[in-house]
C-alpha cells in the first residue's frame, strides 16, 4: 500500500464498502458521539467520515487529536445505516473505522478557524493565508482559477495561436503606470525594470513573423490598490496578430472569453460574442458615465440641455450659459415616488453633491401629472418635452444633473448604477459584454494644458499620419476596451507599426524623437525593416475569475495577493535589504525626513 494513502477522501462509494483503506488529510471536524468519535477527514478533492471507538487500538491517541491535525489512517470502510447517509457528500454512503493512525503533522491553537463560515480581518487571513486557503470557498475559487486559465489556453490553441513566454527584466516603458525597478549589479547607477505588459516584445515577435501570439503573462505595476486591482502584479491572457484589423482581434478573442464565461458562469445568461455592441467612448459616458458600463442595466442617460436653456429652474438655466457644460436626466422607470426620490437625493448628498433634481409622473385628475420642484419651475411644456424624450411614464421618474461633464459624470454613473439596483432593473443573471472603441489618443492637463496620452502610446490613430496634423484632442485611436458587468475586463490596440507616425504622435504628447529613440529605440529599430500591420489584446484573468467567482475583491481569487499598502505580511515584504546587499549593487538608502 501506499505510503500516505490508497485514495483520496473523495473516492469512496458504497462499493469500496469491505475494503481495507489508506487516507491522509486534515482533521475537519471532530464530534464525540457518548465515546464514539468521529471525525471529517479533508483533503484537496473531498471529505470523507472516519470514526474510532474505545475497541480501536488507536483510540488514547485519536483522542487527543485537534482541528487541522494533518493525519494518516488506515481503516475498514463500513456502509452507513440508510437513516445516517449525507447525500450532502459524495462519500456520505459510507465511513471508515480506524484501525491505525499516524499524525504526520501536529497543529497549534489556530488564528483562524478553517471550518465554518467566520469572518476574519485581511490582515489575520493574509498574514496566515496557508490557513485561509484551506477553506473550502477559497479552494474552490483557487481551482476555478486553474480550471480558467487552462480552458483558455485550449481555445487560443483551438484558433491557432501559440503560446510563447517574453523577458520578465526588461527596460523601463511608460505604460500608464509606475515601473518596479530593479538594480543591476554589473552597471552600477542603472536598473532594469519589471515589465508592466509584454507590450513592446509581442509587437517586436509579429515583426519577427511570429504571426498569431498569445501568453498567461505576468504584469507588475506600481498601482494604488482597489478592490478590483493588485497593487503589485497581476496575470493577463496576453495576444497579439498580424495583418489584423481592430474587427480581426474582436473575432479572435471574444469566442474565447464567452466561452469561458459560459463554461463557468454557473447557468447565467452570456450573450453570443457576435452580439456585443461595439460603443465609441463619447456615447459610453454620455449614456452610461463610465467608458466600463454594465448593460445589464437597461437604462441610457440622455442629454437634455435644451429643456432646460432659458428655463424658470434659474441653477440649470445659469450653468449652461457657460461653455461646455450639460445637463442629463437619468430616467428611471417604476422610481416614480416621493420616497424613491429622496432615497436618491440622500445618495447624491453622501457624493458631495447638494443633491440631484428629479421629476416624476403620477396619475392626477385631469390624466398624467409631473410632480416635483423641477416640473413647478420650468412649466408643463417642457416637462412634457422631457418625458417624451425619455419615453416616460405613468410611475416613471427621471433625475438631472448638471455642470460640466467631467465633473458630474462620475456621480451620474454611480446613480444609474443604484436606480437600475434599488428598482430591481438590473438583471444579475446574465454576463452583458460591450466593446468600448474610438478612445481619444489624447488628453489636455487642466491645470498646465499640457498635451498627453491618454491611453496606449503605441495605438494607431485613425486617419494615419494625416490625423495628426489636425487638434490633438479631436485624434481617435484604434483602441478599445471590453466591458463586462461593469468592469473593465480586456484592452487592447491596432498597433502604431510605421516609424514616422510613431514619432509624430509622440511629439505631440512632448516626447522629441531623440527621447522616443532612446527609449523605445528596439522597436523603432525594428520598424524600419518591413513591419507588418498588427495588433492585439489582453484580458484581465484575476478580474474575470473574481466575476466568475461572484467576488467583489480580487484578493478573493489570487492565492497571495499584497494587502491595501502592498504589503506581504505572511512573507515580511518588502523588507530591508542587507548592507552587503546594498553595497554590491552601489547603492544607499536616504532615510525620510
Amino acid at each position: 500500500m501506499h505510503a500516505y494513502r490508497s485514495m483520496t477522501c473523495a473516492d469512496l462509494t458504497r462499493e469500496n464498502v469491505g475494503e481495507t483503506v489508506r487516507l491522509s488529510g486534515w482533521v475537519h471536524r471532530i464530534r464525540d458521539h457518548g465515546g464514539i468519535l468521529f471525525i471529517d477527514l479533508r483533503d484537496h478533492y473531498g471529505v470523507t467520515q472516519v470514526l474510532c471507538d474505545p475497541d480501536s487500538a488507536v483510540f488514547n491517541e485519536v483522542e487527543k487529536l485537534r482541528s487541522e491535525f494533518c493525519i494518516r489512517i488506515d481503516g475498514n470502510v463500513m456502509a452507513r445505516a440508510d437513516d445516517l447517509i449525507n447525500t450532502k457528500l459524495p462519500t456520505g454512503e459510507v465511513e471508515v473505522f480506524i484501525r491505525d493512525m499516524e499524525v504526520l503533522g501536529a497543529s497549534e491553537e489556530l488564528p483562524l478557524m478553517v471550518f465554518g463560515d467566520q469572518e476574519y480581518p485581511e490582515e489575520t487571513r493574509l498574514r496566515y493565508r496557508y490557513l485561509d486557503l484551506r477553506r473550502e470557498q477559497m479552494q474552490e475559487s483557487m481551482k476555478l482559477r486553474s480550471d480558467v486559465v487552462a480552458s483558455m489556453r485550449k481555445r487560443m490553441w483551438d484558433q491557432d495561436f501559440r503560446e510563447y513566454q517574453t523577458p520578465i527584466i526588461t527596460a523601463s516603458s511608460p505604460e500608464g503606470a509606475r515601473d518596479f525597478l530593479v538594480p543591476s549589479r554589473l552597471h552600477p547607477g542603472k536598473f532594469y525594470a519589471l515589465p508592466q505588459a509584454p507590450q513592446q516584445f509581442k509587437q517586436l515577435m509579429m515583426v519577427a513573423g511570429f504571426d498569431k501570439y498569445f501568453q498567461i503573462a505576468p504584469c507588475f505595476r506600481d498601482e494604488d490598490p482597489r478592490a478590483d486591482r493588485s497593487p503589485t502584479d497581476f496575470y493577463q491572457l496576453d495576444m497579439e496578430m498580424s495583418f489584423a484589423t481592430q474587427q480581426d482581434v474582436f473575432d479572435a478573442v471574444a469566442p474565447v472569453l464567452a466561452g469561458v464565461f459560459g463554461e463557468f458562469g454557473k447557468g447565467r445568461k452570456v450573450d453570443a460574442a457576435a452580439d456585443w455592441p461595439q460603443i465609441s467612448y463619447r456615447d459610453s459616458a454620455l449614456w452610461y458615465g463610465t467608458d466600463k458600463p454594465d448593460l445589464r442595466n437597461p437604462i441610457k442617460m440622455q442629454d437634455v440641455s435644451e429643456h432646460f436653456r432659458g428655463s424658470g429652474f434659474a441653477i440649470f438655466a445659469k450653468l449652461l450659459e457657460q461653455e461646455g457644460t450639460q445637463i442629463r436626466a437619468i430616467p428611471a422607470p417604476k422610481g416614480g415616488s416621493r420616497k424613491f426620490c429622496d432615497r436618491m437625493n440622500k445618495f447624491a448628498q453622501a457624493e458631495g453633491l447638494p443633491g440631484m433634481g428629479y421629476i416624476f409622473w403620477r396619475e392626477g385628475a385631469d390624466g398624467m401629472e409631473a410632480a416635483g420642484p423641477l416640473a413647478k419651475n420650468i412649466g408643463p411644456e417642457r416637462t412634457e418635452a422631457i418625458r417624451a424624450q425619455l419615453d416616460l411614464g405613468v410611475g416613471d421618474a427621471a433625475f438631472f444633473l448638471g455642470g460640466k461633464p467631467s465633473v458630474f459624470e462620475k456621480v451620474a454613473g454611480k446613480a444609474r448604477d443604484v436606480i437600475g439596483t434599488e428598482l430591481e432593473l438590473t438583471d444579475t443573471e446574465r454576463f452583458a459584454f460591450a466593446w468600448i472603441v474610438d478612445f481619444p489618443i489624447y488628453e489636455k492637463d487642466e491645470e498646465t494644458g499640457e498635451i498627453d496620452f491618454e491611453h496606449n502610446p503605441f495605438s494607431m490613430p485613425q486617419g494615419g499620419l494625416e490625423a495628426l496634423e489636425g487638434d490633438p484632442l479631436e485624434v481617435l485611436g484604434y483602441q478599445y476596451d471590453l466591458a463586462c458587468n461593469g468592469y473593465e475586463i480586456l484592452s487592447g490596440a491596432i498597433r502604431n507599426h510605421k516609424p514616422e507616425i510613431m514619432f509624430k504622435a509622440f511629439e505631440l504628447a512632448g516626447y522629441p524623437k531623440e527621447e522616443v529613440t532612446k527609449r523605445f529605440g528596439g522597436m523603432v529599430n525594428a520598424f524600419r525593416f518591413g513591419a507588418p500591420p498588427h495588433g492585439g489584446c489582453a484580458a484581465g484573468i484575476d478580474r474575470i475569475v473574481m466575476l466568475l467567482a461572484d467576488q467583489s475583491n480580487i484578493r478573493e481569487v489570487m492565492l497571495f495577493p499584497m494587502n491595501q499598502r502592498a504589503e506581504d505580511l505572511m512573507m515580511s515584504a518588502p523588507s530591508e535589504p542587507s548592507n552587503e546587499q546594498l553595497r554590491e549593487l552601489s547603492l544607499r538608502v536616504i532615510p525620510q525626513e
